[in-house]
């Protein structure tokens, strides 16, 4: 059975840079999308010299979150490129930017103009903030920083502590594609097109939850608990023998479950522990408990015995031990032709994952190819 790629056909003309912007764009390509990935002929994506490491030259950063797209070198300052990048929207389904508020604008390239040339046209901008006249910049660490995340990250009487992946990126990246398909899906039904604003202040403060709800409604500030959680427990690590275990007991019937499987059913059955909300409240108890015979054997043993009795359980693993045997993307290195691998994205349609075929596109390598495709057929309209 031959599966056709879900957005087959969908013409993506993107402007992003950097990670957010790329990361979504990287996600359509997966899907199905042509994606033309506008870059300015010098320079390029700021992310091509993010490094070390790099692999032959090219950044591993970049290699990332770029493959499936086709690189055009436009300067959009020079009225003949711009020339050329309006009329690729014309023919564009979705154009997707990141720049600072204004910029697009005065370029002639911003949500108006474009929607007004092509009304079917999906426009999608992701900035640092919801409101357009916040000139301040969008950096991932910058938005971390004002979301309120780090405060509740890290072990307790430590400063706050950013996550060590970019998530407040990431997380735009991801509501921008699904702003994006949301957009189309209206397009299909009525024609007109949309112009998607994600904001990554409010994609990382969104990750808030129930932490965001604590605060609302109850006027509580969660503390810092390291690898603890406030409203259950053990739900959180404890060290090994070698290596740390991570525990996660998320309701009672999965307490006694636990408690049995350590040989110990007479700690269920004690009135400070219960109930979850025991637990939470006699924390220190359940850890002097705990914390002893944990340090009795390692990470991994402990997990494979506790899973075996149905106890969510897990070793904390460092980035190699997560990768190795994981299944991967493999594509061609933009100028040498050797494997480069990257993580391919998380869902599977109708047990087939979408992957780009295209890899990662050396700076303008596709110009003249994907300006004669495009604009040898009729605008759209």
């Amino acid at each position: 059975m031959t599966h056709e790629p879900a957005l087959a056909g969908l013409r993506v003309l993107d402007f992003s840079r950097v990670l957010a912007g790329p990361y979504a764009s990287m996600h359509l390509a997966d899907l199905g999308a042509d994606v033309l990935k506008v870059e300015h002929p010098a320079r390029g994506d700021d992310t091509r010299t993010y490094g070390p490491p790099f692999v032959d030259g090219v950044s591993t950063y970049f290699l990332s979150v770029n493959r499936g797209k086709r690189s055009v070198a436009l300067d959009l300052k020079r009225p003949e490129d711009r020339d050329r990048a309006l009329a690729l929207a014309d023919r564009a389904d979705v154009v997707l930017e990141n720049f600072r508020p204004g910029v697009m604008d005065r370029l002639g390239l911003g949500a108006y103009a474009l929607r007004a040339r092509n009304p079917g046209l999906v426009y999608c901008t992701i900035r640092a903030f919801i409101d357009p006249d916040d000139p301040r910049p969008g950096y991932d660490l910058m938005m971390q920083a004002l979301s309120g995340v780090p405060s509740v990250t890290g072990p307790e009487g430590t400063p706050p502590a950013k996550c060590g992946a970019s998530i407040a990126d990431l997380a735009s990246g991801m509501n921008a594609v699904q702003g994006i398909l949301a957009a189309l899906l209206r397009r299909g039904r009525t024609g007109r097109g949309a112009h998607v604003v994600v904001s990554i202040m409010e994609a990382q403060r969104s990750l808030l939850t129930y932490h965001a709800g604590a605060w609302l409604n109850a006027g509580v500030a969660a503390p810092r608990l390291g690898n603890g959680h406030r409203s259950i427990h053990p739900f959180c690590v404890y060290p090994a023998s070698e290596g740390h275990l991570a525990l996660c007991i998320g309701n009672d019937a999965l307490w006694a479950c636990f408690c049995a499987a350590l040989g110990e059913p007479g700690w269920a059955a004690d009135p400070r522990f219960v109930r979850n909300i025991d637990r939470v409240h006699h924390r220190d108890a359940v850890d002097a408990l705990l914390a002893p015979r944990f340090a009795q054997d390692t990470a991994r043993a402990w997990a494979d015995r506790l899973l075996d009795a149905g106890v969510p359980a897990a070793p904390m693993l460092t980035v190699p031990e997560a990768l190795n045997g994981v299944e991967t993307v493999t594509h061609p290195h933009p100028t040498t032709g050797a494997p480069v691998h990257s993580l391919p994205i998380p869902m599977r349609l109708d047990g087939v994952r979408p992957v780009a075929a295209r890899p990662p596109a050396a700076l303008g390598a596709d110009t003249a190819e994907a300006l004669a495709d495009w604009l040898d057929d009729p605008p759209a309209r």
